[in-house]
């Protein structure tokens, strides 16, 4: 199924776009309007769809450029839904909260549901999809949120707004856990990291494939996206092997994967437009650093050269 057809939107390529730099982190200092701008220029030359994570001061800022400045783009907009249930099987611990934490973040996420209706409305030329949340339900997430939960937040946005609703994940759930789900969105959005499974990348792109077929062909009436797909270019051996990472290996795998969702009109969000320091640990080659096209000082790396 073609789906820029489906959701009624024009072709085009796509990106995931976080533009905390050096220094900057969400909950700390956020970009500035001017460092947005210089951040959407650079990438309006290469990309129509931006998707942005969060209801955050970050995401109003970025609503408000491409508003100001007339820039070409259109948003996939999500609320960042944190932690309902304690996860006690998250691999690097984080998932587990005393009950008051576990109060305050039912709050949290209703404010940021709410937030969410509030800025698709605000601007409805802008914003083309809502996502309810990003790997929440996943086993080995750190902010595990039941299903029953992203369903109410799905129908509350579903209610209010007038984009298409999703929830963002990793394509293992939409397998099991998430098929109840499947009824409430729009759409379905799939996370696929071949080099987190250990693929290399004479692997990787049939590995995509298979990812995103296992699901897109067991719900064959709704439309499939790609909503995270990429190649880090630097990891110290923790969940990656080394070896697998370069930026000609990102280069190779981002040029498949255009090539490949290109002709079959699979709206892909490529994972990601910079490199992100706050991320992960204290590790200078902690791989969560290093999934941009572009450096953190938003020089190219391979790929995005000229």
């Amino acid at each position: 199924m073609n789906s820029f057809k489906a959701l009624n939107l024009s072709p085009g390529r796509a990106i995931c776009y976080s533009g905390f730099r050096e220094g900057q982190q969400p909950g700390g200092i956020s970009p500035s309007y001017d460092e947005v701008k210089e951040d959407l220029i650079l990438l309006q030359e290469h990309w129509k769809y931006l998707r942005l994570y969060d209801c955050d001061e970050h995401a109003e800022t970025v609503l408000k450029v491409i508003e100001k400045e007339k820039l070409p783009f259109l948003v996939m907009l999500g609320a960042y839904i944190v932690a309902e249930l304690n996860n006690f099987g998250c691999p690097w611990g984080g998932g587990v909260y005393t009950e008051e934490e576990l109060i305050q973040n039912r709050i949290q996420n209703l404010n940021q549901v709410n937030k969410l209706i509030r800025l698709a409305n605000q601007y409805p030329t802008i914003i083309c999809t809502i996502s309810a949340g990003n790997e929440a339900c996943v086993d080995w997430t750190d902010h595990y949120v039941p299903v029953s939960s992203v369903i109410d937040y799905v129908k509350r946005i579903k209610a209010a707004a007038k984009q298409p609703v999703t929830f963002c994940e990793n394509y293992v759930p939409w397998l099991s856990k998430l098929k109840p789900l499947v009824d409430e969105v729009d759409f379905i959005s799939i996370h696929t990291y071949p080099v987190w499974e250990y693929k290399n990348i004479h692997e990787a792109l049939n590995y995509t494939k298979e990812n995103y077929y296992s699901v897109a062909k067991m719900y064959p009436d709704k439309p499939a996206v790609i909503t995270e797909a990429g190649w880090a270019t630097n990891s110290n051996g923790r969940g990656i092997e080394a070896l697998h990472v370069s930026e000609e290996n990102q280069k190779i795998y981002f040029n498949d994967l255009i090539n490949w969702t290109d002709s079959e009109g699979i709206l892909t969000f490529v994972f990601e437009a910079f490199d992100e320091s706050w991320k992960g640990s204290h590790e200078p080659l902690e791989p969560e650093k290093h999934w941009g096209l572009f450096r953190i000082d938003r020089t190219p790396k391979l790929v995005m050269e000229k």
